[in-house]
């Protein structure tokens, strides 16, 4: 008789007794090989806020150089959010729904502020707007000034902030449904009545948290500011400036107004999350 042998073979399955055991431990690893980064950037922070003296952050907000820029920044940062708002949606809509020529360039010319260096940004404003520059030679002649005022100070933040804006918006108006606004077409709307009543409500929450991140971002423009707009008390020298000011003359109030946009940045992202999660619900 010939002896028959058997060989048995286990089969190897993706739920092997090992495998639950490294499913068990990665999240402990994940944590281990995040820490790293989320120390270094809660380091800075941290001791910017031990140093500030929390106890005397109202006396040194009191100082008139401080009182100064927190209100020029609010003043120029709400001008350039409506400017955004009323600039920005029609760009944010054109991109969102229609398909033409150059299309492309376009959409990377609204991305390019969020890449450029902010100096190389405020250097072309000047270029455009300054005193011998394309647009603001001619308007001298008739008087009318823009580099170093105020009104720089808002063309450099709207330049900065506004593709945050622009490309929230353009990604909320590709995500609604095409049929809901034929459906107010075929009832007899017309083209602004949909955009009124259908097409702004349905994305009211993504266009206001892309506001928000935008104001942010204008209020925290540092680079174009100083290039296209200078830095003078009163007239030019926002949040930012301030701080670069302080920090050689009166390093407490800069401090403080760090504190300040600290705070305001982290109000703003929450807000911003907090839209968003309300909006996805």
């Amino acid at each position: 008789m010939k002896s028959t042998s058997r060989v048995f073979v286990t089969p190897v399955t993706p739920h092997s007794s090992r495998r639950p055991v490294a499913l068990h431990q990665l999240p402990d690893i994940w944590r281990g090989l995040a820490l790293p980064l989320l120390a270094f950037l809660l380091l800075p922070l941290a001791a910017l806020l031990w140093r500030a003296n929390l106890g005397q952050l109202w006396v040194h907000l009191a100082d008139p150089v401080a009182l100064q820029a927190i209100r020029l920044s609010l003043q120029t940062t709400t001008i350039s959010a409506f400017l955004i708002v009323l600039l920005g949606t029609p760009v944010a809509y054109l991109l969102a729904r229609h398909d033409f020529p150059l299309r492309r360039v376009v959409d990377t010319l609204i991305d390019l502020p969020t890449v450029l260096p902010p100096a190389v940004a405020g250097l072309g404003l000047l270029m455009a707007f300054g005193r011998r520059g394309w647009l603001g030679a001619p308007l001298e002649l008739l008087g009318i000034e823009i580099a170093f005022t105020s009104v720089a100070v808002v063309l450099a933040q709207l330049f900065i902030a506004s593709p945050f804006y622009v490309r929230t918006a353009a990604g909320a108006f590709a995500g609604i449904e095409s049929e809901l606004e034929q459906a107010a077409s075929l009832d007899g709307a017309s083209q602004w009545q949909v955009f009124r009543f259908i097409t702004l409500p349905l994305v009211r929450m993504s266009l206001l948290s892309g506001l928000v991140m935008s104001w942010s971002r204008a209020l925290g423009d540092f680079g174009a500011t100083i290039l296209f707009a200078g830095n003078f008390p009163g007239r030019t020298q926002t949040m930012p400036l301030a701080i670069y000011l302080g920090f050689e003359m009166d390093l407490d109030v800069a401090l403080a107004l760090s504190v300040i946009l600290i705070a305001c940045a982290f109000l703003v992202l929450m807000l911003v999350k907090w839209l968003l999660a309300g909006e996805r619900e």
